[in-house]
């Protein structure tokens, strides 16, 4: 398996998030990548340092405004007199607000979703730097068909066009398969299994025909992101019918999460796609530290296999999953199982 992944994404270290209305240690730390770096090393799997591709790729999937708060929005957070070290925004527009703030507390609210998101001095850097390996692996498999894995930290599938949220940016599963059109490829599907509900991929492609997203995720009715992630969600207009949500109750462990990905991938092979996206999500495990699902390593294993047997060209961009002394296992396993599907 060919590996895309830098180093340049430490610039991005967040120190905390308000979980259930606690300031707690960020789970999406640095030492993510340098888990699943060992881990790909100790496998064999060739390393490639990515490139940097400028703004294009991004700017093909994000909005011009969203982009510049994310480049700016340090610098005039720092001019506050009373300012925290991280950008965490403490009012949010709700249903009654309209106005386009122009003050940089507004903006926060504005701009990123929640308060699982906060931004630092270094988090536009590393957040470019995640996007470019996307990029880079996407190029890959656009090249030659031969599948890819993009080590992208911090993750993407939270971050819709126009909004930060979940520990998530731009988004890097999205300008993948962008990119990946742009390269050629008449139809994408996104398949998302992580944990969490895709729901900024779901949003950036609801109303497209050419790129299907499909997720298997935890019930929002009782976990993240709570407002999006449900079965009647099935896209609109052009893309009604590209998108498919297949949530799962809390506990679900192999069994359940292997009959459900075997829906998915239907839905998948009648889309027909040229291509496909994994946003691998490796925090559907059952010692994960925000654990809602129960898959052991073995069932990562057979995750992998079971994507593998399929024969489109495949990319698959590292999403969620958090530190836990399985975490490298269970990527290992991943990559072990896609490589021994595809044969």
């Amino acid at each position: 398996m060919r590996v895309v992944a830098t180093d340049r994404h430490i610039a991005h270290a967040p120190s905390g998030f308000i979980a259930r209305g606690n300031r707690v240690a960020n789970p999406e730390t640095p030492e993510r990548a340098a888990i699943f770096r060992r881990a790909v090393e100790a496998g064999g799997h060739a390393v490639i340092e990515a490139g940097e591709h400028g703004l294009a790729p991004v700017a093909a999937i994000h909005a011009a405004d969203y982009l510049e708060f994310l480049e700016t929005g340090w610098a005039e957070w720092e001019q506050l007199p009373d300012h925290a070290p991280e950008i965490l925004p403490n009012v949010h527009p709700g249903r009654n607000m309209s106005i386009h703030p122009t003050h940089i507390v507004g903006k926060a609210g504005h701009y990123q979703a929640d308060t699982a998101c906060p931004i630092g001095p270094g988090t536009w850097a590393g957040a470019r730097a995640s996007a470019d390996v996307a990029v880079t692996a996407a190029d890959l498999v656009a090249a030659d068909g031969g599948p890819a894995y993009a080590l992208c930290r911090p993750p993407g599938h939270h971050a819709y066009a126009d909004q930060a949220g979940g520990f998530c940016f731009l988004n890097n599963s999205a300008i993948a398969a962008q990119r990946l059109r742009e390269s050629g490829a008449k139809r994408v599907t996104v398949l998302d299994v992580d944990v969490h509900h895709g729901n900024g991929t779901q949003g950036i492609f609801y109303r497209r025909a050419d790129v299907q997203t499909v997720s298997i995720h935890g019930d929002p009715h009782a976990y993240y992101p709570f407002f999006t992630g449900y079965t009647d969600e099935i896209g609109a207009g052009p893309g009604r019918g590209a998108n498919l949500n297949l949530p799962l109750p809390r506990g679900t462990g192999d069994g359940g999460y292997l009959e459900t990905l075997g829906g998915a991938l239907a839905a998948v092979e009648a889309f027909r796609p040229d291509v496909l996206v994994v946003a691998l999500g490796l925090d559907p495990s059952e010692k994960d530290p925000l654990a809602f699902l129960a898959v052991t390593t073995d069932g990562f294993r057979r995750i992998g296999e079971r994507i593998g047997r399929t024969s489109y060209p495949t990319l698959i961009v590292q999403e969620g999953g958090y530190v836990s002394d399985i975490l490298g296992d269970n990527l290992a396993a991943v990559l072990a199982g896609f490589e021994a599907g595809r044969g």
